[in-house]
This record gives C-alpha cells, sequence and structure tokens, in this order.
C-alpha cells in the first residue's frame, strides 16, 4: 500500500511543497485488483475509475506500462487518477483488503478539492458503491449495475448475479450510495434490467440511448467513440453538453449498421424487434429530412470553380471533384451539367 504511506508523509507538507512533489506515479496490487495513480496538479480534479467487465486480466498480465481501464484517456486530459483494475472474471470489488485501502485512502484526500468518479456496467457499480466513501462531487456513469444483492435487484437475472453470490451482499458498500455526488447516468431503456439498475440513482441526470446497453451493441458504439468524447468532455469540464449529446446518438442512430447490429443482438424477442423496425422506420424518414436540410447549408461552388480552373491541366481530378460536388448536391443542373460537359471533352 505505497500509496497511503506517501500520502501521509505529503500531508505533512505545505500546498506550494505538495505541488513541487508532483507529478507522482505508483501502483499497488490489492489482493484481485491492481490499481494505479498519477497525481499531476492540485488544482486539477482528482477522477477515480473502475474497470468494467470483460476486461479479464490475470495478474500475471501486469507490466510496467500495464494501464488499467480510463487510465491513459485520464493521463491525456491532465487529471490526476486512481485508477482500480480488477483481476479475473468474476469480480465486483468485494475484496476486504481493498475495501480496507479505500476507507483508509477516503481519509487522505483532503489537498484534492474535487473529485470525480467516472465507470462502466460493473465499474460503475464500483463508483456508485464508494462515492460517498470517497466523497466524490460528480459522476459519469454508463449502464451501471447498482448492486447485486437479490433482495434488492431480484429481477437482475443475469447469469452474472448467480455467479456473483460468491460474494458479501450484505456488508459495507454493497448497493449504491453517491452522497453528495451529482452528476449523469447514460444507460438503455429497451434493456428491462438495465433501465431498473437505473431508475435506482435517482439524483443523478438521466440520459437515454436506445441500444447501447449490455452486449455486442455497447462494443459497436465505443467503436465510433461514443464513450470516449462523453468522458473527455465530462474530465474536461465535470459537464455534458446534453444538446450536443442528443446530436450525437441522433447522429448514430442514421447509420444503417446501427440497427443491424440491434437487430442481432435482439434476435430472440419478438417484441423488441418490432419497436426496432418502428424506430427504422420513423428514423429513416428523419434522415432524409437531415440530409435535404444540411444539403441546403452546402455551398458546393468552390469545387466546381476549382474543376472549372483546372479542367484542361488535370481533367480526371475536374471530374472527380465535380462527381463529390454531385454527391453532396444530387439534383444541382450546374453540377450535372458541367460534368456532362467535361466527360464529353474526355471521350
Amino acid at each position: 500500500m505505497k500509496l497511503l504511506y506517501w500520502l501521509d508523509d505529503w500531508l505533512t507538507l505545505s500546498k506550494n511543497e505538495q505541488q513541487a512533489q508532483l507529478p507522482f506515479t505508483g501502483d499497488d496490487l490489492l489482493d484481485d485488483v491492481f490499481v494505479k495513480y498519477h497525481f499531476v496538479d492540485l488544482d486539477k480534479p482528482l477522477l477515480f475509475t473502475f474497470s468494467p467487465a470483460g476486461t479479464n486480466y490475470q495478474e500475471h498480465d501486469l507490466h510496467a506500462d500495464f494501464s488499467p481501464w480510463g487510465y491513459r484517456l485520464a493521463q491525456k486530459q491532465g487529471v490526476n487518477i486512481i485508477a482500480f483494475q480488477h483481476l479475473g472474471r468474476s469480480n465486483w470489488f468485494r475484496s476486504r483488503n481493498l475495501i480496507f485501502f479505500l476507507e483508509q485512502l477516503a481519509t487522505l484526500l483532503e489537498p484534492f478539492n474535487r473529485r470525480l468518479g467516472y465507470g462502466l456496467s460493473r465499474g460503475g457499480f464500483g463508483v456508485g458503491a464508494f462515492a460517498n466513501l470517497l466523497q466524490l462531487d460528480t459522476v459519469l456513469l454508463f449502464h451501471p449495475v447498482s448492486t447485486k444483492n437479490k433482495a434488492k435487484a431480484y429481477w437482475d437475472t443475469r447469469s452474472s448475479t448467480d455467479i456473483a453470490q460468491q460474494f458479501d451482499w450484505e456488508g459495507d458498500y454493497h448497493d449504491l450510495d453517491l452522497g453528495k455526488a451529482q452528476g449523469y447516468i447514460i444507460y438503455d431503456p429497451t434493456n428491462p434490467i438495465d433501465r431498473r439498475h437505473a431508475k435506482r440513482y435517482t439524483g443523478l441526470t438521466h440520459l437515454r440511448v436506445f441500444g447501447m446497453g449490455h452486449g455486442t451493441h455497447a462494443t459497436y458504439m465505443n467503436k465510433f467513440g461514443f464513450y470516449k468524447q462523453i468522458a473527455v468532455d465530462f474530465m474536461r469540464s465535470e459537464h455534458i453538453d446534453i444538446a450536443q449529446f442528443r446530436q450525437q446518438t441522433k447522429t448514430l442512430r442514421f447509420k444503417e449498421d446501427y440497427y443491424k447490429r440491434l437487430n442481432k443482438a435482439n434476435a430472440k424477442s419478438l417484441h423488441r424487434l418490432e419497436l426496432l423496425s418502428k424506430a427504422h422506420n420513423i428514423l429513416l424518414e428523419e434522415k432524409v429530412e437531415h440530409v435535404q436540410e444540411h444539403q441546403a447549408q452546402i455551398d458546393i461552388q468552390p469545387l466546381i470553380d476549382i474543376a472549372i480552373k483546372h479542367q484542361e491541366e488535370h481533367p480526371q481530378d475536374a471530374i472527380q471533384l465535380l462527381e463529390v460536388a454531385q454527391q453532396l448536391v444530387p439534383d444541382d443542373p450546374l453540377v450535372a451539367h458541367t460534368l456532362k460537359q467535361l466527360d464529353k471533352d474526355e471521350s
């Protein structure tokens, strides 16, 4: 527990002396949880991250440059970070050694005025369970699990619930306890288990995204940087621009592959497939309006001017430019006429 000893000594220094000791980087192994930390600036927030399911590393995977989930992203944003990476497949941050570490850590964080939490799924449970202990101010949670206590979440019938019963779900920190923390929870309301977990986070701003629940569709959304960009905005400002967020989700829903993935993920549910079909049809109409609206705002005259200017020296390049312009505004008569003339000259 090197961090606890370092913090204990560090707290005896003046603020200027504390800042002079930074940056400071290190790591600890707490039973089945690896923790890595990087402190850079007392005027920046301190971010806690807890890893989600699917990041099933083992102790033999750890090496000098190993980074827990969320660690490198936080480093790039210049915030202070303490990142907790669970080891093994079934691990819900229930280790007594880890809990003792967090309880001691909570008493040594006074120099950090702003404390944030960021977690996804199982990592969201970690943030929610320890938020009050760590006195977090703001959190960002993606479809978090609130608890695996069967008495409190009897409706969570996922296989992970039965597997998780090997741990103590009656003792300390087994359930969400946000304390004074505010922030955001983002989840898929069409996933009934995710929705019921989300409803237990009553003090947060709820942002709903159809199709981003657990499974392959969540991985697909991550491919488009959906999680990353929201997390970056949160780390930089502790704020999510809700209007921009809704525009992001709207743009994502215009991708045809999005619905293919959703249909595949929900193949066993006729009810959800019908809902997706209705949503898809509505979005097809909305997409046409969206494209028309943006086409009306596109000025393709510069492309035409460049094509005409270089048509003699570089006729093929001119044709390609006009073909791009035609894709942007398919019904523009000037583009069609100029392209027709160039094609005729080339032939």
